[in-house]
């Protein structure tokens, strides 16, 4: 393919990466060009990404390391209130400045035609995603301060426990079924999320969490940076039911490019080809369907294949997908057209 294929990637944790700079130019950093990181602004435009999922992630206070052990391997222990609020806010405020001092370059977007305009006019259309919500108390008064700055889409845990559920624990070789699933408090803000319409994120949530939100949500399950458990079984992957779950509400998974999450071994490789990336889509394809699949990169948050890169190998991975044997209508579906097709019915 000559052309370059627009991408919608579910998960980025560029916002993280600006923050934890402790730039006073981070947001000129990213508008005019970092050559750090996997995301800004001019490698974004090389690699055809249009838009995506920008989550503010509330880092843990542990760095995964201790003991020698390995971040796969590691659980968690619970963020205070207080040091998520911070972090939360001083991101979603990092978030406003970019699209202030952009002049028109970046936006952030509220809802599908508002993606669509910002794709049409070549700005980036951000998502407002939260991932991990330790910064909001069981009141949910903050949720709608956040709506109103234009939050869209939440997982309401990482891979740790809050007081609205448990997340899944960095695990390899494990099932994601452990732990406990939602609280009531947990309960009560995906009931919010519905009636708000703010999507789910059930990329970070157990079995049990997982199994809660079907139970509950009248919207499409969508996993937005997730892969195959059959293939690489790292607890924080889908197993087959969970798909098959998410295919029966018209929602969808968007594959993971952290290579822990993509190889057999679990290993955290960066020289990890695209067969097997394209292992899992062919999984994925089979479970979900043509319209369950997208893509989750994870840019900034994770480990991704050395023959991607960063943003800017966005048209590696599109050429890998026709080489393999995807047509256009399909590559197009996975590359954006699913997601905006499931934001539709979720965020309006």
């Amino acid at each position: 393919m000559t052309d370059i294929i627009p991408v919608f990637d579910g998960h980025n944790d560029a916002l993280l990466r600006l923050h934890e700079s402790g730039r006073s130019d981070a947001e000129q950093l990213f508008l005019n060009g970092a050559e750090r990181g996997h995301i800004d602004l001019p490698r974004a435009r090389k690699g055809g990404l249009a838009g995506g999922l920008f989550a503010i992630f509330p880092p843990p206070l542990s760095n995964g390391k201790e003991n020698g052990r390995r971040p796969e391997d590691m659980t968690f222990p619970q963020l205070q209130q207080s040091d998520a609020l911070s972090s939360t806010l001083a991101m979603a405020a990092l978030l406003q400045r970019l699209e202030r001092m952009s002049e028109g370059r970046f936006a952030i977007c509220r809802n599908v035609d508002a993606i669509r305009h910002a794709m049409a006019s070549e700005a980036l259309a951000a998502v407002f995603h939260i991932e991990g919500t330790e910064a909001v108390g069981p009141d949910l008064d903050l949720i709608d301060v956040l709506y109103a700055a234009g939050l869209r889409s939440l997982g309401p845990v990482w891979s740790r426990s809050n007081i609205f559920g448990h997340g899944v624990p960095f695990r390899y070789p494990a099932s994601p079924d452990i732990g406990e699933g939602l609280t009531e408090a947990g309960k009560a803000l995906v009931r919010k999320c519905n009636r708000l319409r703010i999507l789910v994120d059930l990329s970070h949530l157990n079995e049990k969490g997982f199994r809660d939100v079907q139970a509950i949500s009248d919207a499409p399950l969508v996993a937005s940076h997730s892969n195959v458990h059959a293939i690489c079984a790292q607890s924080r992957n889908l197993t087959d039911w969970q798909m098959s779950a998410i295919r029966e509400t018209g929602g969808l998974a968007g594959l993971n490019f952290s290579v822990s999450f993509l190889r057999p071994d679990g290993r955290t490789n960066a020289d990890t080809d695209f067969d097997i990336l394209m292992r899992h889509l062919d999984a994925m394809l089979e479970t979900l369907g043509e319209d369950g699949v997208a893509l989750g990169s994870d840019f900034d948050g994770a480990m991704v294949p050395r023959v991607i890169g960063d943003v800017a190998g966005l048209p590696k991975l599109i050429e890998a997908m026709s080489v393999h044997g995807y047509g256009r209508e399909l590559i197009e579906k996975i590359a954006w057209r699913n997601w905006l097709r499931v934001l539709e019915r979720t965020i309006g």
